[in-house]
């Protein structure tokens, strides 16, 4: 396993990111259609925040008993904006941070994706498993 290595190796490029006007409906649209699990938010050119698929599961957790569930999904995206229910606090990384720096920052924190920010301008997003399975090919 390379010490060095940078978390340019393992990061997404190719992003999906969702504008802080769009609606909560169209963001799990993108989490369905593309069969991931973090959107970065933007404004702009500017990422603001990160919305995650177990963020908007946590939002739509209500009783639903003898409800059609995606009615009930529905109501609640409905009655919340991206900007209540993404996390807002980001730590980001730049593309020339090592793996390791990067597995350290997720180890000690209780998200599992960063988004990679060069120069003002997101790049990449790196999630836990991208890091796993790095680790895998390593093996």
């Amino acid at each position: 396993m390379k010490r060095r290595e940078l978390v340019s190796k393992i990061m997404s490029t190719n992003l999906i990111t969702v504008n802080h006007t769009n609606n909560l409906v169209e963001a799990e649209k993108l989490f369905n259609e593309n069969s991931i699990r973090h959107i970065p938010v933007v404004s702009g050119d500017d990422i603001i925040g990160i919305l995650s698929l177990t963020d908007l599961l946590r939002v739509s957790f209500v009783d639903a008993y003898g409800s059609d569930e995606s009615d009930v999904d529905t109501s609640v995206y409905n009655m919340l904006s991206i900007e209540q229910v993404m996390v807002k606090k980001l730590i980001s990384v730049s593309s020339t941070q090592t793996i390791k720096e990067v597995a350290e920052i997720l180890a000690k924190n209780e998200f599992h994706a960063l988004p990679v920010v060069d120069d003002g301008k997101l790049i990449g997003i790196v999630t836990t498993t991208d890091l796993l399975n790095y680790l895998l090919e390593q093996y």
